[in-house]
């Protein structure tokens, strides 16, 4: 099994190969839009897998798995474009949402 990779290697991975093979990053739209088109991939692979949906013949070679790496993929290319540390923001984001919801969840009646 491979070692596992930190969110800040990963950055650097991403922006090694667009240097080495991708020529330059697309700009922050393109790569917004890219997002938003991913997410839609992942959508209807668990709407058919976990929904009601059934899969149509160009559907059945989804790979979920896949799907979620594009997604992290172009986060990594935006996140690198704007200059924001993913294991910071991931860490503060963490940090806010344990101070924020410290019972909230806890207190939920739908969760229980």
């Amino acid at each position: 099994m491979a070692e596992a990779l930190t969110l800040k290697e990963a950055q650097q991975k991403v922006d090694e190969w667009i240097r080495t093979f991708g020529v330059r990053y697309f700009n922050e739209l393109t790569n917004m839009a890219i997002l938003t088109e991913e997410v839609g991939e992942i959508a209807r692979i668990i709407a058919r897998t976990y929904g009601e949906q059934s899969f149509k013949d160009s559907d059945q070679t989804h790979d979920l798995a896949d799907e979620m790496a594009d997604v992290l993929w172009v986060l990594i290319c935006l996140a690198n474009q704007t200059g924001i540390d993913l294991t910071d923001a991931f860490e503060k984001n963490m940090q806010k949402k344990t101070l924020r919801d410290v019972q909230r969840h806890r207190q939920n009646d739908k969760l229980k």
